[in-house]
């Protein structure tokens, strides 16, 4: 056997609290012939098994399994996987507790986000930085602001060649430990795309059009679209420096997206891809974890369950927030429940701002969590009122976003008043969220 895996079992029979259980380890690798290896804080089981031939399974093969008890190891694991099928690869984290596992299909997100960078730093600046830090870098992603051309969003994206080399680079850029340009910069999984069928995506004929100039109105775009073929775009809408550009039949749209793609409208390169649909009627209630109230449900214009008519805001329900610049699918459904605080257990003090967004169910704590991930000021509020003809006192709330870097401000205030200032404040950051 190995040095590396008898090194890999005795550590961790000592880490188990008895040399009965590694010997149980010693005794899975000799009867399956994998070999077990421990680095940087997980175990690797096999990867590949004993007489594998070809390249490793693809993406879409991997499971996350959690809350595996701290005293279960791999001798019995991988008799309970196996049941599935044949393991490529077992990795086990040394952190894992609890009493129930959870099993669900595993991401296998190779990409990263990275926030508070320095707006003045290019893209070869960035990714020959994070190629210092961290192995298995392929491509990093930045986009233009929105106002200035020549500086970037204060974010970038960092693609890595695998799910494993993205995790060892999140985890070797943690917070404080790394500081490039002198700055602190924030680490987190970029949030993956949205993922249509390809029967659908055949079916679009609505493209996407990004890195527009703040300026270019929607009767440029329409013209500049146009030139390639007279009277195919049906439509445009723009909304801040990105836009959607409809037409009439999909085969227009397809050449459009050739021809289009890296051209220069009002001095900015634009880029162009084809649209993802979004379900019209889910897409903000995936956003808010399925859990909206029947009040906030009225509030967005979702339609009402007795008469089956739609309210609106002037702009349609269905825009989906575009998170850095991505679209961002929603997040899994969190359970909402009160947990009894026991004698003596331990409290850890966070930032909001290091959770997930499925923790918020509120508009107002999203558009928060929003601006802060954008590098922008907190939203603020300002209150409006006015009488109805039968004496009731309505309110509406407006909007300022103000970017940091560049003393930029945007401000938004939906078309409805309501009775109570909760419910016009978060209609408020509803339909800011919808039109950033």
């Amino acid at each position: 056997m190995h040095e590396e895996n008898k090194a890999a079992a005795n550590g961790c029979g000592k880490i188990r609290s008895g040399a009965q259980n590694g010997a149980a380890l010693l005794a899975l690798m000799e009867k399956t012939g994998y070999s077990m290896v421990q680095q940087n804080g997980q175990r690797k089981f096999g990867g590949p098994p004993p007489g594998w031939e070809g390249p490793p399974p693809p993406r879409g093969c991997e499971v996350f399994v959690g809350k595996i008890p701290r005293d279960m190891y791999e001798d019995e694991l991988v008799p309970v996987f196996e049941r599935a099928g044949k393991i490529y690869e077992l990795r086990l984290m040394m952190e894992f507790s609890g009493k129930f596992i959870g099993v669900c299909v595993s991401l296998d997100n190779c990409r990263l986000f990275i926030g508070a960078i320095p707006k003045d730093k290019k893209k070869e600046e960035i990714l020959n930085e994070m190629k210092k830090v961290t192995e298995g870098v392929v491509d990093v992603i930045v986009y233009p602001n929105a106002t200035d051309k020549t500086k970037n969003r204060g974010f970038a994206f960092v693609e890595y060649e695998s799910h494993r080399a993205a995790a060892m680079a999140r985890r070797r850029l943690i917070p404080g430990t790394f500081q490039p340009w002198g700055h602190t910069i924030q680490v987190d999984w970029a949030d993956p795309e949205k993922v249509v069928d390809e029967e659908t995506m055949q079916r679009v004929k609505v493209l996407y059009v990004r890195n527009l100039m703040m300026s270019t109105t929607e009767d440029k775009i329409k013209a500049e679209f146009n030139k390639f073929k007279p009277g195919v775009v049906e439509r445009v809408k723009k909304l801040r420096d990105y836009a959607f550009v409809h037409f009439f039949h999909r085969e227009d749209a397809v050449a459009a997206m050739s021809v289009m793609n890296g051209k220069c409208i009002d001095g900015a390169s634009i880029e162009v891809t084809l649209a993802k649909p979004v379900n019209k009627e889910s897409s903000w209630k995936q956003h808010f974890n399925g859990q909206i109230s029947p009040s906030s449900e009225n509030l967005l214009g979702f339609p009402n369950k007795e008469d089956g008519t739609q309210k609106s805001l002037g702009k349609p329900a269905s825009l989906s927030v575009r998170l850095n610049g991505q679209h961002t699918p929603g997040p899994p459904e969190v359970e909402r429940s009160t947990y009894p605080i026991f004698p003596g257990i331990k409290l850890t003090p966070i930032s909001m701002y290091s959770l997930k967004l499925s923790h918020f169910s509120s508009a107002v704590m999203h558009l928060d969590y929003f601006c802060h991930k954008n590098s922008w000021a907190p939203p603020e509020y300002c209150l409006y009122s006015t009488t109805s003809q039968d004496g009731k006192i309505l309110l509406v709330y407006k909007v300022l976003i103000s970017s940091i870097a560049d003393d930029s401000q945007s401000y938004f205030m939906p078309e409805k008043l309501c009775t109570t200032v909760e419910d016009a404040k978060e209609l408020a950051a509803q339909f800011t969220l919808l039109h950033l």
